[in-house]
């Protein structure tokens, strides 16, 4: 890729949200738009500004949570997709339930987890309902790829008497690598978003992330403080998304179709 051509890759974007911002804070002005349905984006920048110490000490545990939940997310999940590669009776026992945690809404078991973890354990309880969002993308690439492991080098191994730690080690797991960083891509969003689901669902006090703002926001009928908490969530999962993003271009870049032809 020449470098006007990132260059545009750049610019573009940037310039086609100043433009959308021009216009909202036009539309705002013109027709005469109330603070409370819509505040302008200079208000939101303003209100920014004037709460961001509360603001970013709820950004703080936010990210934090996010982070411990990817991070044990993606232990269990290529630890878990590991043994369905090597046994097929595991796969078959357990795959099911990692299935149904998948498709249980969060906000339904939000409550029961409190119960159980106990109200005094709001941020533990927090953890678990963004792990069990994150956890499924990760197991499910990771075990398809260990398993898309091309045939014929497998019997290659074999053929050489490879033992099933080095078949694993040597083969499965770097023809997993660019599933399990897709994988990855998609549990650092699910992070955040299960997250902040489980911050709405908590319901109280207790708990000081940045969703938790936007509903004392809501309450108090403070619109630009909520959209401004709204942004610096909005620039999280950006960031996690795109650092992800780095992440898995550095790693395959060298050797990987799918990023090299990106560099073209």
């Amino acid at each position: 890729m020449n470098e006007s051509s990132r260059l545009l890759r750049i610019v573009v974007p940037i310039a086609v949200g100043i433009a959308f911002l021009l216009l909202w804070e036009g539309s705002v002005r013109y027709f005469g738009i109330r603070e409370f349905l819509l505040p302008a984006p200079t208000r939101i920048a303003q209100s920014l500004v004037e709460n961001f110490g509360s603001l970013m000490g709820s950004l703080w545990i936010t990210l934090r949570i996010t982070i411990v939940a990817f991070f044990l997310a993606c232990v269990g999940g290529v630890g878990l997709a590991v043994l369905f590669s090597q046994s097929r009776a595991i796969e078959m026992a357990l795959f099911p339930y990692a299935v149904i945690l998948q498709v249980t809404p969060i906000i339904a078991i939000a409550p029961l987890i409190l119960i159980w973890v106990g109200f005094d354990h709001t941020q533990l309880a927090l953890l678990i309902l963004a792990w069990i969002v994150a956890f499924f993308p990760i197991l499910s690439n990771t075990t398809l790829g260990l398993l898309s492991a091309d045939h014929n080098l497998r019997d290659l191994f074999r053929l050489y008497g490879a033992t099933r730690w080095q078949v694993l080690t040597e083969l499965q797991l770097p023809s997993a690598t660019p599933y399990m960083l897709a994988g990855m891509k998609i549990s650092g969003g699910l992070a955040l978003i299960g997250t902040v689901v489980a911050e709405f669902a908590a319901g109280s006090g207790t708990s000081t992330g940045l969703a938790w703002r936007i509903v004392e926001a809501g309450n108090r009928l403070d619109i630009p403080k909520m959209f401004a908490a709204l942004l610096l969530l909005s620039l999280l999962g950006i960031t996690i998304f795109f650092g992800l993003a780095w992440v898995e271009h550095s790693l395959l870049k060298r050797w990987h179709e799918s990023a090299i032809r990106r560099e073209r």
